[in-house]
């Protein structure tokens, strides 16, 4: 049984919630998963141990939040690369956060990607929580 990490980064708790339903569905696809908020992660050895990586940020006025810009720098750190990862969050107008969460995860630190980032406006809304449960289903399966 592998064990997934997912840092989100959350105002409102939305982005959080996402996470928790991520969580759940890669619990259902028989591996663990440990959330934390990204402001908790101070160097990369808090980073160190897991199997794959999912980071997500709600995005504002077309920009993640602080502290996930401040974990990516800190994950350049980790030796990520050819591992599991994924990009979540929650939005309102546009969406950035999560898509350049990916490309990072993707581009710099050379993880195995899943297919693209989730992007919910909110997990209750027009199917998210099925939504976000498949994608933690889809990162369990990255480690079957």
């Amino acid at each position: 049984m592998g064990e997934f990490l997912i840092v989100y980064s959350s105002r409102t708790g939305e982005t959080k919630k996402i996470a928790e339903l991520i969580a759940e569905g890669i619990r259902i696809g028989g591996h663990g998963a440990t959330l934390k908020n990204a402001m908790d992660v101070k160097s990369e050895n808090d980073l160190n141990g897991f199997d794959g990586y999912l980071f997500g940020s709600a995005t504002y006025h077309g920009e993640m939040i602080t502290s996930m810009k401040q974990l990516l720098f800190i994950a350049e750190r980790a030796n990520l690369e050819n591992l599991p990862g994924g990009s979540f969050g929650a939005f309102g107008w546009s969406g950035e956060a999560p898509q350049r969460i990916f490309d990072t995860m993707k581009n710099i630190y050379k993880m195995k990607m899943t297919g693209s980032p989730l992007m919910l406006k909110a997990s209750w809304l027009q199917g998210g929580i099925v939504m976000a449960q498949d994608y933690g289903k889809a990162m369990a399966k990255m480690l079957s």
